[in-house]
């Protein structure tokens, strides 16, 4: 990159008209440039491994354009100094180096199953070469930038500093002396300059505040609970990274913990013995994220934070599935093992099913307000029945599904019976409020026949579900009072549907006296596929239904060409064998001369 394009980015702060001046203030605006390179080479998304490339990529470009190469064919090192800073992307070398040292260990960190110890020695290794280019690029902005570009960079150094105790895992009060330095630093950086900046500035200071945090926490001088651990991790920044994959293995560290005293898995008066870990700590982990669902801070979350916690149980669920058929697997022939683990397997299945309706029975509350609300945002979609419908097909399959599970064993307990039967009357349910929004796409399609006759049906179902749910012990109100919604819906709906029946016909005959003064003999409309002529075979009304729209045309006029048989071509074969007599004794002869002869 040139020279003309660093300028953008970075500024001399020397005057222009003094050319000699021997020590040029340098200045750097260092969050900014980091940030904007972060965000477009892959750190948002997570891409730690796209950014190394581009910031080593960025230092071959930087060496060559300085000429500052390290020999040619034998390497020999060439130190950055004071002397060599000359111009100011020689401060922009040493801070690219410490960032490719930084999204190196942050791109081992993020290793599918962690780093190992190899790996972790690795890791350490080079967040001290992010800190040794951290520290170097604080001296010489120290000594050759402006008093901004050297308070931002003892601020990036700082930052790195902590990082690395940060991960080490000791000296927890110098990490959170550096973080709080930092965090000043970037507090009093926050209060001048453009309005970007200070954007800038407030995202960096929230995102060391977590850091800080669990700093203090591991110190003993706050009272951080586990939930404000968790809440914290929840929030989104490059710098957040290294706090997230911490918290991770601390809370895997509690869990394992915690998971020793699980020994047994209680499901409709069962008891199943746990005897795998890996087992024990992901239905720990479900267990977990099912408290949140189903605490007092429930009615508080947002719809999209709860699917995230769904998918959080599913896959931790699928985790425990798979360790218990593997050990299923390696079981062997020892009967009362696989009885246990089949057992099990069964169990957690069948609460992988009742989450799986909790989340399905969440996305129709979503597309029921999306339903009923006007949008006003024009990029903001608006539900349809249809949508209502198939997400009610799918309840009807996982209620299906489930009570199938739950009856298949062969000694089944009075929980389970009890348990099959709530399926079947939710399923009855479900038909119900399936039946409603398949009525309502048929009204929206202007069909009111069939919509009346849905109505009614979805009203009968409801009313034997709840006539089902008042002997079951376990009633869920929620669904008893949805249900007495919809029957009083599906009530009014279909006296509005009989009422616009009513008046549509009587309406029939004007409509139809209207569309068939209408028909004309080509139609103004181009977009008209085929004429009621090449319609003969098909019985669809052109006039009397409601979605035809355009005017129907009898017949294409003027008629398209068509292809007509032309006169035979006739080949004269036996010319050529007919031998004709001469008539050279009728043809005039010419009268020639003396010398007309003699030229003969």
């Amino acid at each position: 990159m040139g020279k003309e394009s660093e300028t953008t980015d970075m500024e001399i702060d020397a005057p222009k008209s003094n050319s000699y001046q021997i020590n040029p203030r340098y200045s750097v605006n260092v969050l900014q440039l980091l940030k904007s390179a972060q965000m477009q080479h892959g750190l948002r998304h997570g891409d730690y491994a796209r950014y190394r490339r581009y910031c080593t990529a960025r230092l071959r470009r930087l060496y060559k354009s300085l000429k500052f190469t390290h020999g040619r064919g034998k390497y020999t090192r060439r130190a950055i100094t004071e002397s060599t800073v000359t111009e100011v992307r020689f401060l922009h070398l040493v801070l690219y180096s410490a960032e490719r040292a930084w999204s190196h260990a942050m791109e081992k960190r993020q290793l599918p199953d962690g780093p190992n110890g190899r790996q972790r020695i690795y890791l350490i290794g080079r967040l001290r070469k992010a800190v040794k280019w951290a520290d170097q690029f604080s001296r010489l902005c120290a000594a050759k930038g402006d008093s901004r570009t050297s308070l931002e960079a003892e601020a990036y150094a700082a930052y790195m500093n902590g990082n690395l105790l940060f991960e080490q895992d000791r000296n927890w009060d110098t990490a959170l002396k550096n973080f709080i330095s930092a965090r000043a630093v970037y507090e009093e950086l926050g209060k001048y300059g453009g309005l970007e900046n200070q954007l800038l500035c407030r995202e960096r200071v929230e995102e060391l505040e977590p850091s800080i945090r669990y700093c203090r926490h591991k110190i003993g001088g706050s009272n951080l609970q586990t939930s404000d651990l968790l809440q914290i991790g929840e929030m989104e920044g490059p710098a957040l990274d290294l706090f997230k994959t911490k918290l991770e293995a601390v809370m895997a560290e509690a869990r394992s913990q915690q998971a020793a005293s699980l020994t047994e898995f209680h499901w409709l008066g069962h008891k199943f013995p746990i005897s795998n870990a890996k087992t024990r700590v992901a239905i720990l982990k479900a267990q977990e994220l099912e408290k949140d669902l189903h605490g007092p801070t429930t009615d508080s979350l947002p719809a999209e934070k709860k699917l995230v916690i769904f998918d959080k149980i599913f896959t931790a669920y699928h985790e425990a599935r798979s360790s218990i058929r593997s050990d299923l697997v390696s079981a062997g022939n020892a009967d009362s093992v696989k009885d246990d683990l089949s057992g099990l397997d069964k169990a957690v299945s069948a609460v992988l099913g009742q989450r799986t309706i909790e989340r399905n029975q969440l996305l129709v509350t979503i597309a029921k307000s999306k339903l009923t609300r006007r949008c006003d945002d024009k990029n903001e979609k608006v539900a349809k029945p249809e949508e209502l419908v198939r997400l009610y097909d799918l309840l009807l399959q996982n209620t299906s599904d489930l009570s199938d599970l739950v009856s298949s064993g062969r000694d089944t307990k009075h929980e389970e019976i009890a348990f099959s039967e709530n399926c079947s009357v939710r399923n009855l349910a479900f038909r119900a409020e399936r039946c409603f929004y398949l009525a309502k796409s048929y009204s929206l399609a202007g069909k009111r026949t069939e919509a009346y006759a849905l109505y009614c049906r979805a009203r009968s179902l409801a009313e034997n579900a709840l006539q089902n749910f008042q002997p079951l012990n376990n009633t869920d109100e929620m669904m008893i009072t949805e249900l007495k919604t919809l029957y009083d819906g599906c009530r009014s709906n279909s006296c509005i549907e009989h009422a616009l029946g009513i008046l549509e016909e009587e309406k029939a005959p004007e409509n139809l006296s209207k569309k068939v003064s209408a028909i004309s003999l080509s139609g103004g409309d181009k977009k008209v596929e085929k004429s009621l002529l090449e319609k003969l075979d098909a019985y669809e009304s052109a006039v009397g239904d409601a979605n035809v729209k355009a005017p129907p045309r009898i017949e294409v006029f003027p008629p398209a060409f068509k292809t007509i048989p032309r006169n035979p071509i006739i080949l004269d074969l036996a010319y050529n064998y007919i031998d004709f007599p001469s008539l050279e004794n009728r043809m005039k002869k010419d009268k020639k001369g003396f010398i007309g002869r003699l030229w003969r």
